[in-house]
């Protein structure tokens, strides 16, 4: 799996219960809230209730350790799911249901109401007991949002491995299916597992389903316009820049000067944006672009020195996906830093842009279904 995008919302504490079982074969599984997020942690950003994300770990580790590391690095990492299922068929709940939690890049975030990580282990008789908690969760909360238990076929709505997400949308994760495969499961026995349930036995409980066709990624891009605009620390508003071009006319900010605030806008689609500063680390997320509203129209803190950059694109539902793509340059080295996709597409450069510790002087964005840079 890789993690990214947040959450925020009203968790239960303390242990809570969970139907897992389906048809006749019923059987209630405790959900264990002992590193659940607090209402202070977190997106707040609600989900479209489209897709069930299936993951697996790709560590060998108790489920809870996962959680428990899920819980504590959930902002320094930009990674965690709702729910862990492991140690022989518990259930951890991390993230809350309904809201974006960081598992699969922006597109899976914003669609998947529930997110679900199975922890890898070498027992064969505990991953069975894992296997089918994992299994009947995954069907529940697709039934409980209305989406079909169908698994990777040719929609857009339905239970979607990761592979599923890197094979149509973005990314380079394969899971669940090579630790699936190790304990000798199938992609075509988990589809038809979490279409139709197991009992606690693991025993079949409908017929084999038909496979479904391979998907189809639809076409219907738009353009998107990204304008934007650099503040000079203590000193005055410069030039917006829209896209991204060559020469002083190709990006925000001024060479070799600090800056303090910045604001970035698209006409089409939606995109959220934040700014580290050496004063005061990583500021919250803004949604807004209005240079004259400094409290939530910028990102930044007026004379304060911003030495990183931050953002994620929404595309519309029905849409081509795109994302922002963006560099920076600081006053304390020639050229710019690597190429930042908000998905993580772009390996070693996909949380930020920018250099702790070193003013920002220059910005450019461009949002697409590829880079330009």
């Amino acid at each position: 799996m890789k993690l990214k995008n947040k959450l925020i919302a009203g968790l239960v504490a303390g242990a809570a219960t969970f139907f897992i079982g389906l048809n006749q074969q019923v059987s209630a599984a405790t959900v264990n809230n002992d590193y659940a997020l607090s209402v202070s942690e977190g997106s707040s950003l609600r989900t479209s209730n489209n897709v069930i994300i299936a993951h697996a770990t790709a560590v060998y580790a108790p489920a809870k350790n996962v959680a428990i590391y899920e819980n504590r690095t959930w902002y320094s990492n930009s990674a965690y799911v709702q729910y862990v299922v492991g140690d022989g068929g518990k259930i951890y709940r991390v993230g809350a249901e309904g809201y974006q939690a960081w598992g699969a890049g922006s597109w899976a975030n914003a669609n998947a109401p529930v997110q679900i990580e199975l922890a890898q282990t070498y027992n064969q008789a505990e991953f069975r007991k894992d296997y089918v908690t994992y299994v009947n969760l995954l069907r529940s909360s697709a039934i409980k949002y209305g989406i079909p238990t169908t698994v990777d076929d040719s929609s857009w709505r339905g239970v979607k491995s990761h592979l599923w997400v890197t094979n149509h949308v973005w990314g380079d994760h394969t899971d669940p299916y090579g630790y699936l495969a190790s304990h000798g499961v199938t992609k075509a026995q988990f589809a038809h597992d979490v279409q139709y349930g197991l009992g606690s036995s693991g025993n079949y409980v409908s017929p084999t389903p038909k496979p479904g066709p391979k998907p189809v990624r639809p076409s219907n891009k738009k353009h998107v316009d990204v304008t934007y605009a650099m503040h000079q620390r203590n000193g005055h508003w410069l030039s917006s820049v829209k896209n991204a071009g060559s020469g002083t006319n190709g990006f925000a900010g001024m060479p070799y000067s600090a800056h303090d605030m910045l604001y970035i806008k698209v006409n089409h689609g939606s995109l959220m944006y934040r700014v580290h500063t050496i004063e005061d680390g990583w500021l919250p997320f803004v949604h807004k672009a209005n240079k004259n509203d400094t409290v939530n129209g910028v990102a930044g803190i007026k004379g304060h020195t911003i030495d990183g950059v931050q953002m994620y694109y929404t595309t519309p539902k029905g849409e081509t996906y795109q994302q922002a793509y963006y560099h920076s340059q600081s006053t304390q080295r020639s050229g710019y830093l690597g190429t930042c996709a908000d998905n993580g597409t772009v390996a070693g450069f996909d949380s930020w842009a920018g250099m702790i510790g070193e003013p920002l002087d220059r910005l450019q964005i461009s949002v697409n279904d590829h880079s330009i840079f």
